[in-house]
């Protein structure tokens, strides 16, 4: 995802830890990791292309229509899917991203998981950062789970959970792990299973 901090100190620490990726080595290298990681996904190389594509023209809407939008909302597409995430104070903001990602083609199904009413702030951002990456790490040695299928958002301590189970048994599991980390309120998953 895609979450560009509103805080003007939070963003120049994240250019400032995110700068090396823009080196041209690591540029290639990680080109090549993300075409890798996409050909033994679930979804295949094609979708994800088309995914990384939706992606790429929501956050563009978002950036020409508001920056505000690009911000506070965290994009996510699996499989023609967006998954909608964040914490908006404002009504409006969350209407007018719904809007602007239905008129994008190739889109089947807008998941609006956006928390209305609420925001987030630097150390909620953090700690959502915390949780998420606790979960990928217990998910990615969790040999009955294959991790590489599921993306995972968190947001004021809830978790969202997109992508594509094996089974129900797996499907349970990554709920469980993502349950169990510290801080973690919820989970809602829209993870499509698979048999």
């Amino acid at each position: 995802m895609l979450r560009i901090p509103s805080n003007p100190t939070l963003l120049i620490i994240s250019l400032f830890f995110l700068t090396p990726l823009f080196s041209g080595c690591t540029t290639l290298v990680g080109a090549g990791a993300t075409l890798g990681v996409a050909a033994v996904q679930e979804r295949g190389i094609k979708v994800r292309a088309e995914d990384l594509k939706i992606e790429a023209l929501v956050i563009e809407q978002f950036i020409k229509t508001d920056l505000k939008l690009a911000t506070t909302i965290g994009v996510e597409v699996y499989e023609g899917r967006v998954l909608l995430t964040g914490a908006s104070k404002k009504t409006k903001i969350t209407d007018t991203a719904i809007k602007l990602v239905w008129k994008i083609n190739g889109i089947k199904e807008v998941i609006n998981e956006i928390q209305v009413g609420r925001s987030s702030n630097v150390s909620s951002f953090a700690q959502d950062a915390w949780i998420t990456a606790q979960i990928k790490s217990n998910m990615t040695f969790d040999t009955s789970i294959y991790s590489i299928n599921y993306t995972i958002e968190t947001v004021n301590s809830t978790v969202y959970l997109i992508g594509i189970a094996q089974n129900k048994i797996e499907h349970d599991r990554v709920k469980q792990h993502a349950a169990k980390i510290k801080f973690v309120q919820n989970v809602i998953s829209h993870v499509r299973i698979k048999k």
